[in-house]
């Protein structure tokens, strides 16, 4: 079974360099980076799950080469739903991904889209950022009551930029980690119930109802979200 899984890391930096012209003279203009560690490997992260080293590094090869030596290596702004890249919400483009004893290293570019301009714009308001890896892959228990990923592991994104998650996004995020994805070859995308997009709005409403009436709703999306499985 393969389950959307993401990881958040929020120590990342953010850089800025000056663009010059052809005359090595500054023109004013500025490049946004993010880089820091996407990945860390061999060890137990707060989501209680370990990516094996070698896991890690086969997955960052065929990453590197079908997607950033192709310039395509794309990442979006928030949490998506799913494993596609939403090309409406792209925020940046990794230009580089590494190995770094167990973890990857990335820096990518922030562009000049929609999306890219907020995240700039957050960055020069000094706000804080994170960086959010989803890929696809099963998850076993190795024996030592430790939840590790296996080699069949694939990278939908090396990170989505993110801000620290909500109480409502945190729900989604692991409905979403619990539901089987299927790749279908011939429309090239993975696939899952169609109602996920419209539950994880109204979850995000939650967050602004009383206490009683949360614990109300959260019960009805979650028969909802069963409903849904049950018809896929």
């Amino acid at each position: 079974m393969s389950l959307l899984i993401k990881e958040i890391v929020e120590d990342v930096q953010y850089l800025r360099e000056d663009v010059l012209n052809e005359e090595g003279e500054k023109t004013g203009k500025k490049n946004y980076f993010v880089e820091g560690i996407i990945m860390q490997g061999d060890i137990k992260n707060r989501n209680g799950r370990v990516y094996p080293k070698d896991v890690l590094a086969k997955e960052m090869k065929r990453y590197n080469e079908t997607y950033v030596e192709k310039n395509r290596a794309y990442g979006e702004l928030g949490h998506p739903a799913g494993p596609t890249v939403n090309l409406d919400r792209v925020s940046h483009m990794f230009t580089e991904l590494k190995q770094d004893g167990s973890n990857i290293v990335g820096r990518a570019k922030i562009m000049e889209t929609p999306m890219g301009k907020i995240v700039k714009s957050i960055m020069d308001e000094n706000g804080t950022l994170g960086i959010s890896s989803r890929g696809m892959g099963s998850i076993k228990e190795n024996g030592k009551g430790i939840l590790e990923v296996q080699g069949d592991f694939m990278l939908a994104t090396a990170g989505d930029i993110v801000a620290d998650p909500s109480a409502p996004e945190a729900f989604v995020k692991g409905v979403m980690e619990g539901v089987e994805w299927v790749y279908d070859v011939a429309s090239s995308s993975w696939e899952v119930a169609n109602t996920f997009d419209q539950i994880e709005e109204e979850i995000k409403q939650v967050a602004r109802v009383s206490t009683k009436e949360l614990e109300a709703r959260s019960a009805k999306l979650f028969e909802k979200f069963i409903s849904s499985l049950a018809k896929s």
